[in-house]
């Protein structure tokens, strides 16, 4: 045998993990800076209320903020919809090219964008225009990447290669806080809310060229050009995919079954708890930061292990798995970042427990759509300080009639007032007064009004945080390999983008925005928790009943 004949396979195979290096690199480098892109926002929530949402009374922009932060999610599955049917018809490179580019200039516009001091109300539209185009960039985007690497996967490592593309999602979470803590430290906090938070976005336009031009160097998935050299490729591949009950019955077995608890897993281990750390325990931003990418970085590995897992026991008992531990476990592991983030407040709370008393018929819901209601009533008074405290309460019905009293321990009543009656100016300087009065309460019970940096246990929340991510790859590892694996070549981009786009976008990205106002309606920090542990709960029990295995399946079949 001579030594070209040798060598030949060899140098085939040399090729072969090169192109498949290229590959991975290039889909996940360019989904790592969409998903910063997206991310960057919900990272600087706190800095966009004031920017954006100035408007309106503290709370409620905060709200509005995070309603603007869900928009971008609430049109992903549109993006899915729309970007799949092109990139089942048109091609998974030429598709997922497009979306990057809308990805990057949108993000870079935001960055140019003028404040609410600026420009009034025009400033939160376009804001919002932003984010809708950034959620139907993002909505095309990953079901492109996780196909045409899935499509070139070997037999047997599908799993193992997709789990790249999982990474990417907390890589460009990572990769937004370390851009934001820098630019942070090297224009100060000061400097930084008032125009430093910019650069962030800014500079999303250099790591746009340098992801298109990795991307260029791309071929078409082999699956993709197998299907149209046969001839067998979709001419209507949303009616295929929607509109004929065995394909739909899949699409809705793998929202169900898999996608709607892996994505409440993620984004409570992410997101949730960067905003529960930020704005309810009162933890520095910074610090907060530093911590959740440290814990994120020590998690991230863990992506590609379950994914090279799921590849030897199936993706199923993975996902589901990682669903249940997260459902049973959310409630201890939030009450122990309390106690390790702010142990004065976690202190407080047990020695000192605040309840609110008052008439029911003088509390109402402090969500104002327009930011022009007046919560005057004494309820309302009470209960909105306490929330913007990041107090947890228990409310107790007091007489008809009664003014409410927010009562510290078991010897301190301090009650609120009307303020129905009285002026604007005389209600503004009493409620000012008021408040001023009831934060000296507080803090001489020993509530802290913000977490003191040097008492956080820091290694405890890192540990924490780290779990909490440790159930994120678990769920998501794997999520990409599966859903590809239940759908035929010619419709897969699209039928595979949807379900995922409405768990992640629809159930996990409002995930913040319904949890906090479940906490603002109840009083108790915990509550929002049951969002997620329901919805994974549901998922568990579905997943099992409804999922096919999918492991050993010919995608060229």
């Amino acid at each position: 045998m001579t030594d070209s004949a040798v060598g030949a396979p060899a140098m085939d195979q040399r090729a072969l993990d090169k192109r498949s290096r290229l590959v991975i690199l290039a889909s996940s480098v360019g989904t790592v800076i969409e998903w910063y892109d997206f991310y960057l926002y919900g990272s600087l929530a706190a800095i966009i209320t004031a920017q954006f949402f100035s408007g309106v009374n503290e709370t409620t922009g905060y709200i509005f903020a995070l309603m603007a932060f869900a928009a971008g999610f609430a049109v992903r599955p549109f993006g899915a919809v729309f970007f799949g049917r092109l990139g089942d018809l048109w091609g998974r490179k030429n598709t997922f090219l497009v979306t990057m580019l809308l990805m990057g200039l949108s993000t870079f516009v935001v960055g140019l964008l003028p404040s609410y001091a600026a420009i009034g109300i025009a400033a939160p539209i376009i804001l919002v225009v932003m984010r809708l185009i950034q959620g139907l960039a993002l909505g095309g985007e990953y079901g492109g990447a996780a196909t045409y690497v899935a499509e070139h996967a070997p037999k047997g490592k599908r799993g193992f290669f997709t789990s790249f593309i999982q990474i990417t999602a907390t890589a460009g979470l990572v990769l937004s806080l370390l851009v934001i803590l820098g630019v942070r430290l090297a224009v100060g906090e000061e400097a930084f809310a008032d125009w430093g938070w910019r650069i962030p976005f800014l500079v999303s336009i250099l790591l746009l060229g340098v992801s298109l031009w990795i991307r260029l160097k791309l071929a078409e998935s082999p699956s993709f050009q197998k299907m149209k050299a046969e001839g067998k490729g979709s001419s209507t591949p949303l009616k295929d995919s929607f509109l004929k009950w065995p394909n739909l019955k899949l699409v809705l077995i793998a929202l169900v079954g898999l996608t709607a608890g892996q994505a409440v897993i993620w984004y409570t281990g992410q997101f949730y708890a960067l905003f529960f750390l930020e704005r309810v325990m009162k933890v520095d931003s910074t610090l907060v930061y530093i911590l959740l990418a440290i814990a994120l970085v020590a998690a991230s590995p863990f992506f590609v292990f379950w994914g090279w897992l799921s590849d030897k026991v199936g993706r199923k008992p993975v996902i589901l798995a990682g669903c249940l531990l997260a459902a049973l476990t959310y409630f201890p592991l939030f009450q122990a970042l309390t106690t390790a983030a702010n142990p004065a407040l976690a202190h407080a709370t047990a020695s000192q427990p605040v309840t609110i008393y008052a008439d029911p018929a003088d509390c109402n819901v402090q969500f104002d759509p327009v930011g022009k209601t007046v919560f005057n009533q004494s309820c309302d008074l009470a209960k909105s300080y306490i929330a913007k405290a990041g107090v947890n309460y228990t409310n107790l019905a007091a007489p008809a009639g009664a003014v409410a009293e927010v009562r510290i321990g078991d010897s301190v009543v301090y009650p609120s007032f009307r303020g129905e009656a009285l002026p604007t100016a005389e209600f503004a300087a009493a409620k000012k007064t008021w408040e001023t009065g009831l934060g000296g309460a507080l803090a001489s019970a020993g509530y802290p009004a913000k977490a003191d940096s040097d008492q956080v246990n820091k290694p405890m929340v890192v540990l924490i945080l780290f779990i909490l991510g440790f159930y994120v790859t678990m769920v998501y590892g794997p999520i990409a390999a599966a859903l590809v694996e239940m759908f035929p070549t010619n419709i897969r981009y699209t039928s595979m983008s949807l379900p995922y786009h409405i768990g992640n976008g629809w159930f996990g990205g409002f995930l913040p925005t319904t949890a906090f106002a479940m906490v603002a309606a109840t009083g108790n920090i915990f509550y929002g928790l049951w969002y997620p542990i329901i919805v994974a709960l549901a998922t568990v029990v579905l997943g099992f009943l409804l999922v096919k295995e999918g492991k050993d399946v010919d995608l060229n079949a």
